[in-house]
């Protein structure tokens, strides 16, 4: 009997795109896409903290919501799927559950998570981040052998099988706080940690507004598959040639520590998405509070640039502050001028 086994701790962070958001699902529709997909992506340090244990014979999840009944299922890989295809609260659980099952033997496991203060629907991929806490318990458990990419695969495998349309880049959170060059060519994925020349002082932003991502990610795929118009066009040479020329020099600004380049590098990369992907789902990308945020012109002298985070629209922004003095002082402008609540994230070298 396992059921009384010791608790491991564990936690994984949400995951901050930098640069070349939506260019993990282009680059993969290699007859579309004239370029693979690029992208730079880390981190938070926000996440979820749960302890997890051996069981035999069953299945429980509980949640840190004290008004979210705990999911309770035997390790059943056909209920585990059924669950996981509703729009239910435990839907990226069970389908990460049923992925680990079609590979491996689990007789059961528990899983309680004690604090999230990773935000909901901010584009922080909150999800990619449940569905890789599943497959790394799953994995420290049952000694299963499992490396962060192989997590990754599950993680994502296990989130597709749910109503989300994710790509491939928010399981990144698995590799943690560590800035990783992302290269989508069709169904390859390769992955390149990436040196830090210096420190970058960021601050995400969340911005109060609403958006769909379900929305934003199947009007961008119907317009990116399209081969007649100006939208269709245009979305293919912002999410292919441009955003690789973008994607390549940021790296480069990151490893030499030139903080200037790459916020400017920000502002040239949401220029691009407003005007050229943007319009293909103007009802949640017009994102007024975005746009507002990033002209405010009192943060002018005391930031490099910014632009949306994930799937972008009005969810949540990053800044990128000219140091740690700066940062402090655009954290009270945005908190106390615009009512807009603040996350601080230091990229350090290693």
């Amino acid at each position: 009997m396992i059921n009384n086994s010791e608790w491991l701790n564990l936690f994984v962070p949400g995951r901050l795109c930098l640069f070349g958001e939506h260019s993990d699902w282009a680059g993969s529709i290699s007859r579309f896409a004239a370029t693979p997909g690029y992208c730079i992506a880390v981190g938070t340090n926000q996440g979820i903290y749960a302890r997890v244990r051996k069981r035999d014979g069953i299945i429980i999840v509980r949640s840190h919501l004290l008004n979210v009944e705990p999911l309770c299922i035997s390790p059943d890989s056909a209920e585990l799927l059924s669950l996981a295809q509703t729009d239910g609260f435990w839907s990226y659980v069970a389908g990460t559950l049923h992925e680990v099952l079609q590979g491996y033997q689990i007789p059961g496991l528990e899983i309680k998570c004690d604090r999230m203060n990773l935000p909901l629907k901010k584009g922080l991929s909150s999800s990619a981040a449940v569905c890789v806490l599943v497959a790394r318990a799953c994995n420290e458990l049952y000694n299963l052998g499992l490396d962060k990419r192989d997590e990754m695969e599950l993680a994502y495998r296990g989130e597709t099988l749910t109503p989300s349309r994710c790509g491939r880049m928010d399981q990144i959170c698995a590799y943690g706080q560590v800035p990783t060059f992302l290269t989508f060519d069709g169904e390859d994925l390769a992955i390149e940690t990436i040196p830090l020349g210096g420190a970058f002082y960021y601050l995400i932003v969340d911005l109060h507004g609403n958006k769909d991502t379900v929305t934003i990610l199947r009007d961008l795929n119907n317009q990116f598959t399209n081969t007649e118009g100006a939208i269709a066009a245009g979305i293919r040479r912002a999410l292919g040639p441009l955003n690789q020329q973008i994607v390549y020099q940021a790296r480069e600004a990151l490893i030499s520590g030139d903080v200037r380049r790459v916020g400017e590098l920000m502002v040239e990369a949401q220029e691009i998405f407003s005007s050229l992907v943007a319009p293909a789902c103007p009802s949640q990308l017009g994102a007024p509070k975005l746009h507002h945020l990033l002209e405010y012109s009192p943060l002018e002298e005391l930031i490099w640039g910014g632009k949306g985070v994930g799937s972008q629209g009005d969810g949540t922004a990053q800044l990128l502050t000219r140091g740690p003095e700066e940062r402090l002082l655009a954290k009270a402008i945005v908190e106390n001028d615009l009512g807009l609540p603040c996350l601080s994230l230091t990229l350090k070298p290693s």
